[in-house]
């Protein structure tokens, strides 16, 4: 409890990184954290849009990554089934960027941020619609928490 009451007490920086590193390819969460925050102080609207914009920042990392990859080398490196490259190729191709809108799952989140780089959807709609559903997730949280 040391390290969350260390981050909670750094304020809404903390929050931030927590979110942004939650939503990278690097094992983290941010939930406990912005949970313990929405008991304290903070305005619902500071800690949504601090949460929000580092993890839609995070997860552009992810889309990034693929983005700057070429598809063969990404998936030669992380020793991707052929098979399994080609459903996640034809899920993007059939949903596109709403695709998006699931980056906030865990487990699964990253790849298809890495996915949606790798296979060229638009930067724009992608940022927005990662946005939205990072957003939802962190309104439905802090909802909860405050009994809102």
């Amino acid at each position: 409890m040391g390290l969350l009451t260390s981050l909670t007490g750094a304020g809404l920086p903390a929050l931030f990184l927590a979110c942004f590193l939650a939503a990278t390819i690097l094992p983290f969460s941010s939930e406990a954290l912005l949970a313990a925050m929405a008991l304290g102080p903070w305005g619902s609207a500071a800690l949504l849009i601090t949460a929000s914009v580092g993890n839609t920042l995070g997860g552009l990392t992810n889309y990034v990554i693929g983005r700057w990859l070429p598809e063969g080398k990404l998936m030669r490196k992380l020793k991707i089934d052929p098979a399994k490259a080609q459903r996640w190729h034809a899920l993007v191709q059939r949903y596109g960027i709403w695709c998006a809108l699931l980056c906030w799952l865990p487990v699964i989140g990253d790849p298809i941020a890495i996915a949606l780089g790798l296979f060229r959807v638009k930067f724009v709609p992608v940022t927005l619609l990662m946005f939205i559903g990072k957003a939802a997730r962190y309104a439905v949280l802090i909802a909860a928490i405050r009994g809102l």
